[in-house]
């Protein structure tokens, strides 16, 4: 190649030869400009690919005041704490709630990143099962597919009744506050009469169930908002008590729902924790399936199908993790979960926190004591919430979607006969309507997926107009490696074509200047 190549620039010997290097170079020149026409037929157009996901849809109930809760129980030999927070319909006037409780308790107030920060820690995640890459045709085809601020006691209170003692009565927040004690547990009556001469309203159906805890010798915490605070002001509410205890007071809970009421319960303690009253399930990969048409998996169906078997009376235990309470606080003070994503906080800046006034409410200063600042409010929620410190907790995180007959008894907990970690990501390996690969021809447009290594694609979602994912509150995860593609081409020059073509430029000058020397020789 290098000789022929240095014949057609420079000559190489006698007439014979120039005439010969001429008609080679002719030769030589038709064969580039074949070549170059042939790489500019066959080089395939360029592809640009884009990604596709579609954002978990949110559970509704209708015709409820109280439609689901978000229970955090944190247990350990110092004491007890229940956070509640509580989706609400209805007017802000008319809220109320009545805790059943045992001797005096600490009131303080939580915020929604802290329910945040557990649910970003522990949420179900699916991972789409892996697939067969399909033959590489000259690109990659792809398819689409806490203790209170102050209190104050005495033997009685304003607007007291006989039989009924006022404990302490605060201002909490946006809250007006009382803790009450039945004087006996014969007169069952005095409590209901208390709550209603103060403006508490209490259904008739809720009746017989606060009388049942007056005969079973509880206290009461009765709360609701001040005048004149909207429903924006609602805040989580923190319940400390002292010790260890295992039972949660679902018997009030059925106050203000309809037939089914939802209530996610993480455990905080130092072990594994599961329904000791109740029935209860688990749901492994094995009993899952991926539908690669609908880009989801059946998770939402199979838990609705292991609740109707006992009538929606069990509680789902749905994972139970070793978590360092660093995560949570990392979140819940710098919008971060130490290199997870963001969870509603805000944003970073050079390590500064956020402040606390963006999810916390300060405690102005009352006849019950000093106030607080928002940043002190926060400050304490966390040391509530981690009584023990820094040390690693064990966080199980339970699910239940309970209908009306089921909230006649309180829950009590148990630690599990294994306290082994129940992970809370499910890699499926079964799948249906798996996408065909399509066969290779020269002809047929193809597709690349920018920044993928290939293969069908896992999704996070439902494809480009798709149908709604059946995983509900679900997150669902693609498969490392995998994406899904929805394509579209734009067509460029092919890269071997200009190479080609300078090549046979090169040729047609070195046959010109060849001609030129023959025939200044033959005028000689």
């Amino acid at each position: 190649m290098y000789r022929v190549a240095r014949i057609l620039l420079w000559g190489d010997g006698p007439r014979g030869l120039q005439e010969e290097s001429a008609m080679r170079a002719t030769l030589i020149l038709g064969g580039l400009t074949a070549a170059a026409l042939s790489l500019a037929t066959l080089e395939p157009d360029a592809r640009a690919c884009g990604g596709c996901f579609h954002p978990p849809p949110t559970p509704t109930q209708s015709g409820t005041v109280v439609t689901d809760h978000r229970m955090i129980f944190s247990v350990s030999p110092l004491q007890t704490t229940l956070y509640d927070q509580i989706k609400y319909s209805g007017a802000p006037s008319s809220f109320a709630w009545v805790l059943p409780i045992h001797g005096k308790v600490g009131v303080g107030l939580s915020a929604d990143v802290v329910f945040s920060a557990l649910d970003q820690a522990t949420q179900t995640t699916i991972v789409a099962p892996p697939q067969q890459p399909c033959p590489f045709c000259g690109c990659q085809n792809a398819f689409a597919g806490a203790p209170s601020a102050g209190s104050s006691s005495g033997s009685s209170g304003a607007g007291g009744l006989a039989g009924v003692t006022v404990i302490s009565q605060q201002v909490v927040g946006p809250y007006d506050t009382v803790q009450l004690h039945p004087n006996t547990t014969s007169d069952t009556q005095a409590l209901t009469d208390w709550l209603t001469v103060n403006g508490y309203s209490i259904p008739a159906d809720v009746q017989s169930i606060i009388l049942a805890y007056v005969s079973e010798g509880f206290d009461f915490l009765a709360l609701r908002l001040q005048p004149g605070q909207g429903i924006q002001a609602m805040r989580p509410v923190s319940v400390t008590t002292s010790g260890a205890g295992l039972s949660l007071p679902l018997r009030m809970v059925a106050a203000g729902t309809g037939a089914t009421v939802g209530i996610t319960l993480w455990v905080v303690a130092s072990g594994r924790y599961e329904p000791k009253n109740f029935p209860f399930f688990t749901i492994s990969p094995s009993d899952l399936t991926w539908d690669w048409a609908r880009g989801s998996s059946d998770y939402t169906t199979v838990q609705a199908s292991k609740e109707a078997v006992t009538s929606n009376f069990s509680w789902q235990v749905e994972s139970s993790l070793d978590l360092s309470p660093l995560q949570i606080e990392n979140t819940v003070l710098y919008g971060y979960a130490g290199g997870g994503g963001f969870a509603g906080g805000g944003s970073v800046s050079g390590g500064v926190g956020l402040p606390a006034s963006q999810d916390y409410q300060a405690i102005p200063a009352s006849d019950a004591g000093a106030g607080e600042t928002a940043d002190q409010v926060r400050t304490q929620d966390l040391a509530t919430l981690f009584p023990l410190g820094n040390g690693s907790v064990r966080i199980t995180r339970m699910r239940g979607d309970l209908s009306r007959a089921a909230l006649t008894n309180d829950l009590i907990l148990q630690a599990s006969a294994t306290q082994a970690a129940l992970p809370n990501v499910y890699p499926l390996t079964k799948s249906i309507n798996a996408p065909v690969c399509q066969a290779c021809s020269p002809s047929q447009a193809q597709c690349g997926g920018s920044g993928s290594s290939g293969g069908l694609g896992g999704t996070s979602g439902a494809g480009v107009g798709g149908p709604p994912s059946d995983d509900g509150g679900v997150t669902t995860g693609a498969s490392p490696g995998q994406s899904s593609f929805s394509c579209a081409t734009s067509p460029a020059r092919p890269p071997g074509t200009r190479f080609a073509l300078a090549l046979a430029g090169l040729a047609a000058a070195a046959v010109v200047r060849a001609r030129g020397r023959n025939d200044k020789r033959n005028r000689k």
